[in-house]
């Protein structure tokens, strides 16, 4: 169609490729918490000192300087605690540059809708496409104001970028910045210093595959005992041979607590991480590791057993369940849930709705979930919708990235597939073509219940579409299959009825031409002349 976006083709998503579980360190000593706060802020230090070295290297940073930074770390450390420091080092510059990649898209966006609203006349229309003029002379001087901060913003940014100067801060900006505002917080300074410290610790240590239960620096027996190989400068506090400090707590995942442990008991690479909670003073361990990459199925695999259609809204999933032809079964499903609060609120309500959604989709037998693939990141800018503050926040406030990572590897524990279409036009094109049909007394169906109808047969591979254009012929079917929801030919229907011959079935025809036969006819008109009809001398009467 003229005026619509090219449609991105429907594809599988790859499955996880991570495991990460967590469990609290239980009954610690002063001790023990002395010792692990000790090490922590020991290591943290050597760590803010590499990431210094590192950001000031730049784009001249190579395999060599990295080899003496862990040399440099090594002699303070350990050659393990130097390697872990330096690989996070870089693993969080490497971050830094993409978010500094992304800030410069998103600052090129914003002067061009300024720069393109500041063209047109005051009060000009906008479209669908591209926001119109602005409303007053004082409103178009101010964005003239904003368009020239934006630009020396983005010239900035440019220039970090070419030299390879990025900005980073262990423990976080946003906690930085709470320092200046711990009225608004709820925060004292005491308390505040003790999360920031706690923040820019470093206690963790990656896994080696073929060492004593898969790590040599923080190690995890099979019963759960948790030891430490203190850093060359702490070796003193050691309460174990060499030089290692053993905790009293002892360790039990109860979340795939037996895959853990078949893989320390292999010797197989298990990476941990000691934090503190703060807030509610709890010490906690958590252990990840690598998965063997999950082969996804092939696309018409997953729509063998049809597919439960998905639209992710901003309080509830609406999901409705299809067959493999594209025909809506039974009613609509909502599952609901709640993004205000704090960050572990949000995420316990998301895995809570995910959760509920993955189990009925299980129920109902399909092998597949349709889901939009959505991202919102062009989206957010305050340019691109002017005041429509309400609506800025509502797309910020969903966590897109978050909630495919989540889904997926959720899904892929119960042997389900996600299959991420295109999110153009769903909702529009759903409720234009199923919103109405589908509603009843009975039933009532939303605009986000028949978007989920339309992502599920853009998964299948269907049109949104109920039905194709009615035969511009005539009567018959020359022009096509009739539906969209069957496949033709499936039962007979549809379709012309095949001729009365006088040969034999499969006999070919005679000179290759189709000869009809005659059908016995009900009207004296089209009567045989054989017949003789005899006038009943009854009939005339003198």
């Amino acid at each position: 169609m003229d005026g619509l976006r090219e449609l991105a083709a429907s594809f599988v998503a790859p499955g996880p490729c991570g495991v990460a579980v967590r469990d609290r360190l239980k009954h610690l000593t002063p001790e023990d918490e002395g010792v692990l706060r000790a090490v922590g802020a020991h290591q943290g230090a050597l760590a803010s000192g590499d990431l210094k070295v590192r950001c000031a290297d730049g784009l001249e940073h190579g395999a060599d300087s990295w080899a003496a930074r862990k040399r440099e770390l090594t002699g303070v450390s350990s050659s393990r605690i130097a390697g872990a420091i330096t690989k996070a080092t870089h693993d969080q510059w490497a971050l830094a540059r993409r978010c500094q990649a992304a800030h410069i898209q998103n600052l090129a966006a914003g002067i061009e809708t300024l720069r393109h609203r500041l063209s047109l006349p005051l009060g000009a229309p906008g479209t669908k496409r591209a926001a119109g003029g602005y409303r007053s002379k004082s409103e178009w001087f101010r964005k003239s104001r904003r368009l020239a901060a934006l630009e020396d913003r983005h010239t900035a940014a440019v220039a970090d970028w070419q030299a390879g100067r990025v900005r980073v801060v262990r423990g976080g900006k946003r906690l930085l910045n709470t320092r200046h505002h711990l009225t608004q917080a709820g925060l004292t300074e005491d308390r505040w210093r003790g999360r920031w410290e706690a923040e820019r610790w470093f206690l963790a240590a990656d896994g080696e595959s073929g060492k004593r239960f898969g790590n040599e620096t923080i190690r995890v027996t099979p019963d759960g005992e948790v030891s430490i190989k203190l850093p060359a400068p702490l070796a003193h506090l050691a309460n174990a041979r060499h030089g290692r400090y053993t905790l009293t707590a002892r360790i039990a995942f109860a979340h795939r607590g037996a895959e853990w442990a078949d893989r320390i008991e292999a010797n197989r690479a298990v990476a941990y991480r000691i934090h503190l909670d703060t807030e509610r003073g709890r010490w906690y361990l958590t252990a990840s590791w690598q998965r063997p990459a999950i082969q996804t199925i092939p696309l018409e695999t997953a729509r063998a057993r049809g597919m439960v259609g998905v639209d992710t809204n901003a309080d509830h999933f609406a999901a409705y369940r299809l067959d493999r032809h594209g025909n809506p079964v039974g009613g609509p499903h909502r599952f609901f849930y709640d993004l205000s609060g704090s960050a572990g609120h949000r995420d316990a309500q998301i895995r809570h709705a995910l959760t509920r959604l993955i189990n009925w989709a299980g129920q109902v037998g399909v092998a597949a979930i349709g889901i939009e693939d959505l991202d919102f990141t062009a989206e957010k800018t305050r340019e691109k919708h002017g005041g429509r503050k309400r609506f800025r926040q509502l797309i910020s406030g969903m966590p897109t990235g978050k909630l495919k990572a989540r889904l997926v590897s959720m899904a892929a524990e119960q042997g389900l597939s996600i299959v991420a279409v295109d999110p153009a036009y769903t909702s529009l094109w759903g409720a234009q073509h199923w919103q109405k049909p589908l509603t009843t007394p009975h039933r009532t169906m939303s605009r986000h219940d028949a978007a989920g109808i339309a992502i599920g047969r853009r998964a299948l591979g269907h049109p949104v579409r109920r039905r194709t254009a009615p035969p511009p012929h005539d009567q018959s079917d020359r022009a096509g299959h009739r539906t969209a929801q069957a496949e033709p030919g499936n039962r007979r229907r549809e379709g012309t009825r095949p001729p009365t011959t006088d040969r034999l079935p499969g006999e070919p025809p005679p000179n290759g031409k189709r000869k009809r036969g005659t059908s016995a006819s009900n009207t004296v008109r089209d009567a045989p002349r054989t017949q003789q009809w005899v006038q009943d001398s009854l009939m005339h009467t003198g």
